[in-house]
């Protein structure tokens, strides 16, 4: 097994620093996944990039998370799952859907199902999603522009979920009372 170099500011690629010291700045910690993603300063930055962009989508903090964690848990990702788990408490997104998005049980109504619904079946098709699929998230009350939106958010979790399960990225002290296993 590889393993992966947590950075510090001192550590990390000159082009990575900025991010990290801006992340310490703001929450007064540097999480493990930049951490980790920082040997690549690319990576960070575009990973950091489509977070603001999504951040900044037509969606409310309640789709936000239902869109992140659906593909977090999707992709067993052992550290994203925790990590939304806090910034969803931080959003002050009620615990029913983080509850339900991490056991993998119906959500609190039938329009976020149908988030949910619709990214993972844009997940597990890569892509690819029939018509009845897309109609039935037109019919929930979303918009073309979302559909487009939720590959933000699918090319963000790619970037992190991925990150993690090739580093083996550990989970941050901060969010280790949150932690998960994908259930067998």
């Amino acid at each position: 097994m590889t393993t992966f170099t947590l950075h510090t500011e001192e550590t990390a690629p000159e082009d990575s620093k900025a991010i990290l010291a801006q992340a310490q700045k703001e929450t007064g910690m540097i999480p493990n996944l930049y951490a980790t993603m920082a040997e690549a300063p690319g990576l960070l930055k575009a990973y950091k990039f489509l977070h603001e962009q999504f951040a900044a989508s037509s969606f409310d903090k309640d789709e936000l998370t239902v869109i992140w964690q659906a593909i977090n848990v999707e992709h067993a990702c052992h550290y994203c799952v925790p990590a939304h788990t806090a910034i969803a408490k931080s959003m002050k997104v009620d615990d029913a859907i983080t509850d339900a998005l991490r056991n993998e049980t119906p959500l609190p109504n039938a329009r976020l199902e149908a988030l949910r619904t619709f990214t993972l079946n844009v997940v597990r098709g890569r892509g690819n999603v029939d018509d009845a699929a897309v109609q039935a998230f037109l019919d929930a009350g979303f918009t073309q522009r979302q559909i487009l939106e939720v590959l933000i958010g699918v090319a963000q979790k790619v970037m992190s979920n991925y990150t993690n399960h090739l580093a083996q990225t550990p989970v941050d002290a901060a969010f280790k009372a949150l932690e998960w296993h994908k259930a067998a």
